[in-house]
């Protein structure tokens, strides 16, 4: 595929543009990387250097792209954190321009707003841009548990009440949603889930939960998922790879003793993702 990612990029570890370049590389694919800022390191640390881009720079690279003539040959536009609306809106302009260009493209968007235990981490307003414009937008979504329960206006605590939410957030616009780190009553402790659905029907798969949450890891699942969602047109298997290559993602990174995810070390099982885990057919 020929992918067009507009994210972050940081010189030093791995996030944004600079976590998911490497494995859709890794797994045969194009990307084309649109960076939205270029900083030292993730703002994880408390201290980074490097320029935030104006949404004007980043539009000029995309219209620069454009002038090539090349829209036509992109499978997919991909986005992560979104720190400005105005920068937002630059990513949309640019969907519309490929789907105009390619109408079999799709848009995947991760719903950057926060998580269970730290709550909101994204400025004012950029809750309320994301859900009101991004993700009616996507064809293809990946919020982790507490972001789908704030798109959809819901608290879920049971897996019927996260398929509920995932059906309210789906009849807005995304047809496919991959939900991260589900916590429901049904997980066994020490474990979580992975939630996959869409019109073909819904899928989970159970990992243990490792004592890690690097930064970047939601920017490599987005952009695993979407690589085998579109290689392999299965929601199911596109779950099962991406669970199998973000563990063994994590367990390099935990043998390493290091905060940066290990996606260099992991390689082997980006490119082949080991068969240790089970998909079950939830509906």
């Amino acid at each position: 595929m020929q992918i067009l990612s507009i994210q972050s990029s940081v010189a030093y570890g791995h996030v944004g543009n600079s976590a998911a370049v490497f494995p859709l590389q890794r797994l045969g694919h194009e990307v084309w990387p649109v960076n939205t800022v270029h900083f030292s390191n993730h703002t994880g640390y408390g201290e980074w250097r490097g320029p935030l881009l104006a949404a004007t720079d980043v539009a000029d690279v995309i219209t620069g792209i454009g002038e090539r003539g090349v829209f036509g040959q992109v499978d997919a536009v991909l986005s992560g954190y979104q720190g400005d609306p105005a920068v937002g809106a630059v990513i949309l302009d640019a969907v519309g321009k490929v789907k105009a260009a390619n109408p079999g493209a799709v848009y995947c968007c991760d719903p950057v707003l926060g998580d269970v235990g730290r709550g909101m981490f994204v400025r004012p307003g950029i809750p309320e841009f994301m859900r009101d414009t991004v993700v009616p937008a996507a064809d293809i979504i990946t919020p982790n548990h507490f972001e789908l329960d704030y798109l959809a206006g819901a608290s879920t605590t049971t897996i019927a009440e996260v398929l509920d939410a995932v059906d309210a957030v789906r009849a807005g616009g995304p047809r496919d949603v991959l939900v991260t780190s589900v916590l429901h009553d049904d997980v066994p402790a020490g474990s979580l889930d992975l939630v996959a659905v869409s019109d073909a029907g819904a899928w989970a798969v159970t990992t243990p939960l490792l004592p890690i949450t690097p930064n970047g890891c939601g920017d490599v699942t987005s952009a695993l998922y979407l690589a085998h969602l579109r290689s392999t047109g299965s929601p199911a298997t596109a779950l099962l790879r991406t669970a199998s290559t973000v563990f063994a993602v994590l367990e390099a990174t935990i043998a390493a003793g290091t905060r940066e995810i290990q996606l260099v070390a992991a390689q082997d099982s980006i490119a082949e993702p080991p068969d240790r885990f089970e998909v079950r057919h939830l509906r």
